[in-house]
């Protein structure tokens, strides 16, 4: 699938274009200038409602220092009841807080709070990791587990300290608008602290491992309410300094997100000669070709003489071939853009797999770990096969990561969307059973999911979202997907059971809207994990969806499933969903909005 051509802007649109930013700067201006002057009245009025500011005929000048004082820590004990107001383990929030503001009466800024609260949290993933070791691993398969477990919590480390750090030089205005960021990085710390106790086996020992991590896990989940609550605050009053004048700027409807040229309208004019045609490729910065053409034969070589001090994107070009090596793209390789020359010519191919026992986490073909990675016209594949269980054909961990005319083969656990932020453009994803499976926030937008055949005694899933919290802001949507049964499935589709999704944790979340799903889906649609494990807390959505299986007649009772409206939906768009600007900056053409 070829990206679409198009025409280059206008002189006259550029006019325009610079015409409308210069508006949209002295709106900034005015509006920030407004914003400040009421940021200390939102938090005064918002705090009142938690009984603050009672006796206010009493104060004045001549107040003494006992009653100044007295009144401080009121104060600071309402804000953190505000700030606290929406988590869901009280206690473990106020209580911490509290004690903070007593030891430190500078601590009143909402701010502060949550910086100071997520600090807490990250002496409780240090000392729950601390405590294992204490424990003794004795099988390979513990101590294997205890590896990956090793790095996921260095990871997890990592996105606390990023959140520590930024809160660090945001203002308290700016807050509302990085909370995509703050959110994504802690939610991440979940993620991997899961992900590490599903490393081991059942027993005792993971028992042990995931008790140390609930408190640990309140604490992270207490932070995102945090950031949510203080962000909405901010927000409401950010609404009213603006009067709604920036908003009007930055619609998410379809008509606002793509312009006369088919791009949406942030696509910079650079971008869309990059996305211009099939044959207009970025210049690249090395060559991978197998027949010795390029400047490495390996991919893995040519990543790793990526500088470690470059600036900017670093483009990989892979020739046709296929590539059987494991390749990761570490941390410490930000902003590499790979593509290929096209997604069945350039190929990943591996055949790790859990019945040989490999643990699910390292079976993958392809890892991509640093931030702002960019696949275009790339195939990954894992050739284990449905004998091989559990076997990933790639598993992205990076935030802002970005596929595009890419093509994912697998069986079990093709596609492994483990954290942070992702969006996948014109994909196709193939596999059985949870082939599409983790924890990121991620849309996948005009791609198409191909279900194989599996055994004869398995059933197939789409999807299987692992999100932990109510109030991580992860999930799986496809948005205006083809969902097809594999010619190998068709002549067994109606002995062979096929279904969206099941719920791989107690708040797993997927939406599937604007997508033709075909006539093998069973028509409930999506299957229990195991027995009403998650059926009440799990959210499961459909919207506007066509195609013989998209009848939702006879669909699951479920509580956590319902079919949702049009404005329901619009929350899971991209524009709204993946909020920030890392999908703009891509170049890859995403609606922010519906289709239709």
């Amino acid at each position: 699938m070829a990206f679409q051509d198009f025409d280059v802007i206008s002189e006259r649109r550029r006019n325009e274009q610079r015409q409308k930013l210069k508006k949209r700067i002295i709106i900034g201006v005015v509006s920030t200038i407004l914003l400040v002057g009421i940021i200390g009245a939102a938090f005064f009025v918002a705090t009142t409602e938690y009984g603050f500011g009672g006796n206010n005929a009493k104060e004045g000048h001549d107040q003494d220092s006992s009653t100044s004082s007295r009144q401080h820590v009121q104060h600071s004990e309402k804000m953190v009841k505000l700030v606290c107001s929406n988590a869901s383990y009280k206690d473990k929030c106020e209580g911490p807080l509290n004690k903070a503001v007593k030891d430190d009466p500078k601590l009143s800024n909402p701010k502060d709070l949550l910086k100071t609260y997520v600090k807490y949290a990250e002496e409780e993933v240090n000392k729950a990791f601390n405590k294992t070791n204490s424990f003794k691993f004795e099988s390979e398969e513990e101590k294997g587990a205890f590896e990956d477990c090793k790095q996921l919590i260095r990871d997890a480390k990592d996105d606390l300290a990023t959140s520590i750090s930024e809160l660090g030089k945001i203002e308290l205005s700016k807050l509302s608008s990085r909370s995509p960021d703050l959110n994504s990085w802690l939610s991440a710390v979940i993620s991997f602290q899961q992900t590490c106790v599903d490393g081991f086996p059942e027993g005792k020992l993971k028992n042990d491992i995931q008790g140390l991590f609930n408190g640990t896990n309140e604490f992270i989940s207490n932070s995102l309410a945090i950031v949510s609550q203080v962000s909405t605050v901010l927000s409401t009053f950010q609404t009213l300094a603006s009067g709604r004048l920036l908003l009007s700027e930055n619609s998410n409807s379809p008509a606002a997100s793509l312009d006369s040229d088919g791009f949406p309208s942030w696509v910079h004019v650079d971008d869309r000669r990059l996305l211009k045609a099939a044959d207009n490729r970025p210049k690249p910065n090395v060559t991978v070709a197998k027949d010795g053409s390029g400047d490495f034969k390996t991919i893995s070589e040519a990543l790793n003489k990526i500088p470690a001090t470059y600036k900017g994107r670093y483009v990989v070009y892979v020739k046709e071939g296929v590539y059987d090596e494991q390749v990761t793209v570490t941390k410490k390789m930000q902003n590499v853009t790979m593509y290929g020359d096209g997604s069945q010519k350039s190929i990943i191919t591996g055949s790790k797999n859990f019945r040989d026992g490999v643990r699910t986490f390292q079976t993958a073909s392809f890892v991509v770990l640093g931030d702002g990675f960019l696949g275009l016209a790339m195939g990954f594949r894992n050739t284990a096969g449905p004998e091989g269980h559990q076997a990933v054909a790639a598993r992205v961990q990076a935030d802002r990561s970005v596929f595009a005319n890419c093509r994912f083969e697998g069986y079990q656990d093709t596609l492994y969307t483990q954290t942070h932020r992702q969006f996948y453009r014109s994909c196709i994803v193939a596999g059985t059973i949870d082939f599409i499976f983790g924890d990121a926030a991620v849309v996948f937008q005009n791609c198409i999911m191909v279900v194989r055949k599996p055994m004869d005694n398995q059933q197939n899933m789409v999807t299987a979202q692992g999100r932990m919290d109510k109030h991580q802001p992860t999930g799986i949507v496809l948005q205006k997907c083809t969902i097809k049964a594999d010619p190998s499935l068709i002549p067994v589709k109606d002995k062979i059971r096929s279904y969206l999704g099941r719920p791989w944790k107690e708040f797993s979340r997927t939406i599937v809207m604007e997508s033709e799903i075909g006539d093998f889906i069973h028509p409930d649609g999506w299957t229990p994990w195991m027995g009403n494990f998650a059926l009440n807390t799990l959210y499961y959505a459909e919207f506007n969806n066509n195609g013989p299986g998209a009848s939702t007649n006879a669909r699951v009772k479920w509580p956590g499933y319902k079919v949702i409206n049009r404005d329901e939906a619009s929350k899971f768009t991209v524009g709204t969903f993946l909020r920030g600007s890392w999908v703009q900056g891509s170049g890859v053409p995403a609606v922010q909005g519906f289709y239709k």
